[in-house]
Parts: C-alpha cells; structure tokens; sequence
C-alpha cells in the first residue's frame, strides 16, 4: 500500500535541528515566567515547561520556519496546561486570599514595589487578566500574538489587560510612576501603554 507523500512526516535536517534546538532554549526563561504565573508553583512550573519542550521537540518537523517561535511555543505551553493541570483539578483557588497570604519571597530589591508585594496582587487578579498581562507585559509577547494565543479578540485581550494593570494600581497603592521603583519588569508590566493606564 503507498502511503500519500503529503502525511509523510519530514525529517528535519542536522543543521535545521541545531537551529530549532537553539531557538527552543533561547525561550525557556520566557516559558518559565509564564508558566510560573498559571502554575504558581516552581516544581509544577518546570514541569510543565519540560512537557512544553518534550511535545515542541517532537512536533519540530510541524513549525513552519519564518512563524513566531515564542507564540508557537506558548499555545502549547497554554494548551498543555488546561489539558493537564485543569482537569486534574489543581487550579488553586484563592477567592478569600489564603493563598496568596503564604506566598512569600525575600526581599531583594530597591524598589518601593517589593517582588513578594506584587506577586501576591498578580495572584489575587483573575486568571484571563493575569495570563494576558504576563503574556504583553512580561514576556514582550504583541497584543495580537496573545489574542492568537488565547483564542480571543484583540480588543479583549487589551481590555483584560487594561483591567489588570489597574487592579494591579489599586492593591499596590500605585498612583504613578514614582511609586513603582526602578524593577523594568515591573515598570513595564504594570504601565506598558501609558495612555491606557491610570498611571499617567
């Protein structure tokens, strides 16, 4: 029986393999940061960063080059998550904030903002606002690589993350750019767009 040329899997060449091998480790820390923010446990974290990575390496002959590696990369990183975490019921649920009351990091930074402080308003915004800012305003992921990402309109994913940069601006008392410190991260997460912000 012959098979059809076009479900033939093609095999990537050594030096495509080197390239593509080079572009998934170049987004580990960004895969990290993101999964971190839907897992909130470092352990979960880099395991679902690891089964990002296993099922990317296995799909490479699937990545048409000239595509956005990192979007590509966060679909699965995303879809893997719902898929594994979700349904096996390991969402933490912190309506009342009991969670995000252990949450603790030590202190090391000069900033007004400490890293523990805002970890634990990131935690208490809801999980579609959260997500989306950490894909804008962290990881340097376009509005409309996200939308992609999310399945969702543009203008959705701007509104969640105007919602969540302003919720962000309310639990860290936040009433302009003097009060954020020097952390870019957390400069650019929180006042991106400046004109959409009540950080102006």
């Amino acid at each position: 029986m012959a098979t059809d040329p076009k479900e033939e899997k093609r095999i990537p060449s050594s030096n495509e393999s080197k390239v593509f091998r080079d572009k998934l480790l170049a987004e580990i820390p960004n895969l990290r940061v993101f999964a971190i923010s839907l897992a909130y446990s470092r352990q979960n974290a880099d395991d679902l960063v690891q089964d990002t990575l296993l099922k990317a390496w296995s799909h490479a002959a699937s990545f048409a080059e000239g595509t956005n590696m990192k979007a590509w990369l966060f679909t699965i990183l995303r879809n893997t998550y719902y898929s594994l975490y979700r349904k096996r019921g390991r969402e933490v649920q912190d309506t009342d904030g009991m969670y995000s009351e252990r949450v603790a990091v030590p202190a090391s930074q000069d900033g007004v903002i400490d890293l523990a402080d805002f970890r634990i308003a990131l935690a208490k915004l809801p999980a579609d606002q959260r997500e989306v800012l950490i894909m804008v305003g962290a990881t340097g992921l376009s509005y409309e690589e996200t939308a992609a990402i999310c399945n969702v309109a543009i203008g959705t994913v701007k509104s969640r993350v105007n919602r969540a940069r302003t919720k962000l601006s309310e639990l860290l008392s936040i009433n302009g750019v003097d009060d954020i410190g020097h952390d870019k991260k957390i400069v650019s997460t929180v006042n991106t767009n400046r004109h959409v912000s009540p950080l102006t």
